[in-house]
């Protein structure tokens, strides 16, 4: 049960967007196999003066198109974690033309004991799910 926060400057349309999400959540049923229907987006756009990040010493040019996505997730393997970083920018790039210099992930892990769907019951500790 990833819990996905995407953050983009604004000036994309509709369908960019809405394909930007398609695209992470798939990833993240191919990667994480997580089950169908697991899917909690959240996405902010923001004013170019309110996203400042830089490249930590990289070298990295970043562009309007930025992308930031941070997840909470349950905890998951390194080789899941990389596959993810590398199939969502594999697939941003080939499908929407984002340059992957553009793409920043941060994956969050917690437990089962972290999450409630609803009803103030923490269905993952009932055996709801």
């Amino acid at each position: 049960m990833p819990l996905m926060r995407i953050d983009v400057i604004k000036g994309h349309d509709e369908a960019y967007l809405k394909q930007l999400l398609d695209i992470a959540y798939e990833v993240q049923l191919e990667t994480f196999g997580t089950p169908q229907g697991d899917r909690y987006q959240v996405l902010t756009q923001h004013e170019p003066f309110e996203m400042q990040i830089l490249d930590t010493g990289l070298g990295i040019e970043r562009s309007k198109d930025l992308v930031v996505f941070n997840l909470v997730s349950r905890p998951r393997t390194t080789k899941a974690k990389v596959a993810f970083y590398d199939q969502l920018a594999t697939r941003l790039h080939e499908e929407l033309g984002l340059r992957k210099e553009d793409l920043v992930v941060s994956l969050i892990g917690n437990h089962d004991d972290d999450w409630s769907f609803g009803h103030g019951e923490a269905q993952f500790l009932t055996g709801k799910l």
